[in-house]
């Protein structure tokens, strides 16, 4: 077993970033993967809440890192799912930390240990960005289809590029088919345009997940969410199989473009 580390970043705070890393999780552990999510947002941690494993928490990632805990003794395992387990991140120091070399070494400690180690980015291009991709196999960059989101995941993409993080996709998080039918969103296709690499999902607006993440409950446990099932799909496609995007635009030929853009069809 050799985990393959997975990095969950985006420019702009607030995309729904560590929601798509909490599903991510749920649904590769739902598939039979044992999946360690890494809180690596020092000072700011949510991920152990999205979870809801916030009362679970004795020691996070800065004892490890520090001498103070055994790397097993950080790992929580998830209530719902025995090979998924969280890493929280220490809520009372700052990213200063961490460096990215701890970081690195403390994901090469993990690749034996599990599948996947997903790990939750800083929002923003800092200390904790830069902790968060240097152990990274790839990167998948969240972005809202709105004009500010998608300028600052491109900041993020040409980042990337710089240090040759080359396995880099995006997922489009909260699109509205409503609203880009009135021209008051971009669409997928638009934001594929504008950011120029490749589209591992697109996850459709859902009132859902909001209150999945407020009950601890991940949507992708939830078999009848449209963002669950875009979740669900997502966690396929990064173990390598082939599934057809979900159509949420049933209009004039645009998802099949989407998939061609995609390189699904």
């Amino acid at each position: 077993m050799t985990a393959q580390v997975i990095t969950i970043s985006s420019g702009k705070g607030g995309v729904g970033k560590t929601t798509t890393v909490a599903n991510i999780a749920v649904a590769l552990a739902a598939d039979g993967a044992k999946v360690v999510c890494v809180d690596g947002d020092i000072g700011l941690r949510n991920l152990d809440v999205v979870m809801g494993l916030e009362n679970r928490i004795v020691y996070d990632i800065v004892d490890v890192i520090e001498g103070r805990c055994k790397l097993r003794q950080a790992m929580i395992r998830d209530k719902h799912f025995p090979e998924l387990y969280l890493i929280p991140a220490a809520q009372t120091r700052d990213k200063n930390s961490v460096s990215p070399s701890d970081m690195t070494r403390l994901c090469n400690e993990l690749r034996p240990e599990a599948d996947f180690v997903l790990i939750d980015s800083p929002a923003g291009i800092e200390r904790g960005f830069r902790n968060a991709i240097a152990p990274a196999d790839r990167v998948l960059v969240v972005t809202n289809p709105e004009v500010s989101a998608v300028r600052d995941a491109d900041r993020v993409v040409g980042i990337l590029e710089a240090e040759e993080k080359r396995s880099t996709a995006l997922i489009i998080n909260r699109l509205n088919p409503i609203l880009v039918k009135q021209h008051d969103m971009l669409s997928a296709e638009d934001v594929l345009d504008l950011l120029g690499i490749q589209l591992i999902g697109i996850v459709p607006e859902d009132e859902g997940v909001l209150v999945g993440s407020n009950r601890g409950v991940p949507v992708a446990q939830d078999a009848k969410s449209r963002a669950g099932q875009a979740f669900r799909n997502i966690a396929k496609r990064i173990r390598g199989d082939e599934v057809p995007f979900l159509d949420l635009e049933k209009q004039s030929g645009l998802w099949d473009r989407i998939q061609k853009m995609a390189g699904k069809k």
